[in-house]
């Protein structure tokens, strides 16, 4: 039965690609199929097989449904994978079937940003290593604050009342589609991430703390969901509450919207050749929540992990501390748009001129990121997210008051967290 597991895992997750010439050992690598990630995945371990003389094998990762394939992988004990590439919210979910990496990484991290290297420590174990990094951004439409004489705004006061200003003034001009704020509202994952920077830009926690309490019902909470209901309907679509990531850029790019919440990828688009807005966009930090607030942006980004059930744990190791090296994050930067996890990259002059004006925006995105509490909540991170989004879901419909949504939600997750002990 454990072998048909396996097998049957096997030909969900692809084809392998061979690269590499013979050698002593071979390494398997996942690598997502998304963008260019396949081709700077390949061209990296093929430069590590090359460097020592290993062997490496690709395993391309479909677009969706990673983490199943994972767990199915690793609760067989399969080692048909030795390095995977793992989101910024799963080192909590699968720590106990990765190896702890602190003895090959020794002072590799010193250079990353430390929500990362907290973000990917589990149990006192690093059981991934940061590779690259991602955090949501602010865009505006350069060319509307301008004509209208508003400054980029640092609180959601100000924006509120920008994207007002200027939305009513399109629509006057005879712009009826215009709208002043689109954002992630479709209750999922996305509406997860922007509903913590709200709660955290007013100083809301993160819905579970470091010592593993429970702590998102509470006023500035309350007042953030309150700030973000105010939206809909006025400065948002109510259309927003169906929202992801593309739905957002499509308006926002069409042209039809003044400001956007999205991630970093959207800028290359956005000023693609066939972008009506090219040229007219600025990227900026997320508000702050109020005079007395912070900037707030939740982490994105991918990992490299390594399997316990690897027969070759020190090779894959080394690849994946290749990977994650500066030299090698510069070359991704420079070549693909990536955004490194390494902070002195952000000062490099080849980096800088590679990745475009948002270079600082995006630096003090990660300097300011908020984790997910993916390691603390480590397996019912999914259970925690679900239940998170849903109160924000039920409060920006107007379903359930803002208050009384974190009030059931405060109960639901202590429920789920058996006294803090996840």
């Amino acid at each position: 039965m454990r072998k048909m597991a396996v097998l049957g895992a096997s030909m969900l997750v692809g084809s392998l690609l061979h690269i590499g010439t013979a050698s002593a050992v071979t390494v398997t690598i996942s690598c997502s199929a998304t963008g260019h990630d396949l081709e700077q995945c390949t061209q990296g371990a093929q430069a590590w097989a090359k460097k020592t003389g290993n062997e490496v094998k690709i395993v391309s990762m479909p677009a969706s449904g990673q983490l199943a394939l994972y767990q199915q992988l690793l609760s067989a004990g399969s080692s048909d994978i030795d390095v995977l590439q793992i989101d910024v919210v799963w080192p909590g979910i699968l720590a106990q079937d990765l190896i702890d990496l602190t003895k090959y990484a020794g002072n590799g991290t010193a250079g990353d940003f430390p929500v990362y290297v907290k973000n990917d420590t589990v149990g006192g174990r690093l059981v991934a290593m940061p590779w690259f990094a991602d955090a949501g951004v602010m865009y505006y439409r350069k060319d509307l604050l301008d004509k209208y004489h508003v400054d980029v705004p640092k609180t959601w006061e100000e924006l509120t009342a920008d994207a007002k200003k200027i939305q009513d003034a399109e629509r006057a001009a005879g712009n009826s589609k215009m709208w002043g704020f689109v954002w992630q509202g479709k209750n999922y994952e996305g509406l997860t991430c922007n509903a913590l920077e709200w709660v955290q830009s007013y100083n809301g926690g993160a819905i579970v703390d470091a010592s593993g309490k429970v702590t998102i019902d509470n006023p500035a909470a309350v007042n953030a969901l309150k700030m973000a209901r105010g939206w809909v309907g006025t400065i948002s679509p109510e259309g927003v509450l169906n929202y992801q990531e593309e739905e957002a850029r499509g308006v926002f790019q069409s042209g039809d919207a003044v400001f956007m919440r999205n991630w970093p990828y959207a800028w290359s688009l956005a000023n693609s050749a066939d972008s009506p807005i090219k040229g007219k966009v600025g990227i900026t930090t997320l508000p702050m929540g109020g005079a007395n607030g912070r900037h707030a942006a939740v982490l994105g980004g991918w990992q490299l992990a390594v399997s316990k059930y690897s027969k070759n744990p020190d090779a894959a190791a080394s690849l994946v501390m290749y990977l994650t090296s500066e030299p090698e994050q510069k070359r991704r930067a420079i070549e693909g748009g990536y955004a490194s996890t390494i902070e002195a990259l952000y000062k490099d002059k080849d980096v800088r001129d590679a990745i475009g004006p948002f270079a600082d925006s995006l630096h003090d995105n990660l300097v300011n990121a908020v984790a997910r509490p993916s390691s603390i909540t480590k397996t019912r991170y999914n259970q925690v997210s679900t239940e998170f989004s849903g109160a924000a879901y039920a409060a920006l419909s107007g379903n359930t008051d803002p208050a009384a949504s974190l009030k059931d939600l405060d109960d639901k997750l202590h429920g789920l967290s058996h006294g803090g002990k996840w």
